[in-house]
């Protein structure tokens, strides 16, 4: 365990706290695997080895740490209460996942999705994925901006800012917008409605990107932030993987957005998605994501196998 920056050492001086793996899979011992071969199945992105022994020695501690969290906050929220005479009740705790398309983000919020809803403390916890949060395909055609989506300015983030406040303040329903893969657009009339959880849990490309002109940014109603890292050459190699094997499945469909993609052959394929990955995926993550990863609570360092090798986690 070792004193590191999220970006590297800097004069010896550093927030964070590196934690290897083995010493991190030592800090949940005797905890059983509550997932099945079938659950880790369904919750595995495309690509990703994941296994028992990762959710076990990585997925495991983590979610027993975040469930210390929000058992602290509550505990925090009833003292003040105290102190203040108050009757309110609490709110949820809020995590934020954020990380490169391709780095396996949406695998992390699903694993922890069903890890902390285990726990005794957090039994009710909720996913919303920024995605929803996407400006509509033709809004965006409109602003000349549909070549960038994904960047911060392609999502409606007052919208997605507003979502987070009203959950954070304790309303009783909340509806965020839905969004298609297969379509890749925004699906009208289509809803993802969260009932006061014990934890909601954001992902997404940009959760953790500082406020706009000095407002109040989405990350500031974080109570915890978890920021998926690895080298860009290998979320490159991963995103090419996955493009090849949306093509040979998801693809295929012709209701797919990208089923002009599904007769191209392996090498085409693979110009086809390193082209779009250094155009579009890999400036958004140098700009816009990557600068954001200091901003985490903890971060989960992945190796070119796709398995965690070291977690760094901010000094309280």
């Amino acid at each position: 365990m070792s004193d590191r920056s999220a970006a590297g050492p800097a004069h010896g001086l550093s927030p964070y706290i590196e934690i290897d793996r083995d010493t991190w899979a030592a800090l949940a011992p005797g905890t059983p695997q509550p997932l099945t071969d079938v659950e880790l199945t369904r919750l595995r992105g495309l690509g990703e080895p994941l296994d028992s022994r990762e959710v076990s020695e990585v997925y495991l501690p983590l979610s027993r740490l975040l469930n210390l969290y929000a058992t602290g906050a509550r505990q925090l929220h009833e003292r003040t209460r105290g102190f203040l005479h108050s009757r309110t009740d609490s709110t949820p705790f809020v995590i934020g996942v954020a990380g490169s398309v391709a780095v396996g983000k949406s695998t992390v919020a699903r694993l922890l999705r069903e890890l902390l809803a285990r726990w005794d403390d957090t039994p009710k916890v909720e996913l919303v994925p920024t995605d929803g949060f996407l400006l509509p395909n033709a809004e965006l055609e409109r602003r000349g901006l549909l070549a960038r989506k994904g960047f911060p300015e392609s999502y409606d983030r007052r919208a997605l800012l507003r979502f987070v406040t009203a959950v954070k303040s304790g309303a009783a329903e909340v509806r965020a917008p839905f969004y298609s893969h297969e379509a890749y657009d925004i699906v009208p009339d289509a809803e993802v409605v969260v009932h006061r959880p014990d934890v909601l849990i954001v992902e997404g490309l940009n959760v953790l990107q500082p406020p706009m002109r000095n407002g109040l940014a989405v990350s500031d109603l974080f109570d915890f932030s978890v920021y998926v890292d690895a080298r860009t050459s290998d979320i490159e190699e991963w995103y090419i993987e996955r493009f090849r094997r949306l093509q040979a499945g998801a693809f295929s469909s012709p209701r797919s957005y990208f089923h002009r993609y599904a007769s191209l052959g392996p090498e085409e394929a693979r110009r086809t998605a390193a082209a779009i990955w250094r155009e579009i995926n890999e400036p958004n993550l140098r700009e816009n994501v990557l600068p954001t990863r200091s901003r985490a609570t903890l971060v989960l360092r992945k190796a070119s196998d796709h398995a965690v090798r070291s977690v760094l986690l901010r000094k309280i």
